[in-house]
């Protein structure tokens, strides 16, 4: 059996369920209240920072759920 081609881009409603998912990931990210002096907390940011890019580029907008309060690291 051939495998079908996949398409070149997420529909409308996919990318409403990828910011659905991206959110819940979000919350587990920042919800922690852990020292932003440990390796979890700093990993973390860089968690954020990726989920954030990938959010930008797949709706092609920004998403007022992803907020980071504080420089970056």
């Amino acid at each position: 059996m051939a495998r079908s081609k996949g398409s070149q881009q997420f529909s409308q409603a996919e990318i409403e369920r990828f910011v659905v998912a991206a959110e819940a990931l979000h919350l587990s990210i920042v919800k922690p209240f852990i020292s932003p002096h440990c390796d979890h907390y700093r990993q973390t940011r860089v968690l954020h920072e990726v989920l954030l890019k990938a959010v930008r580029e797949v709706t092609g907008k920004e998403v007022s759920f992803i907020r980071w309060i504080g420089p970056s690291a």
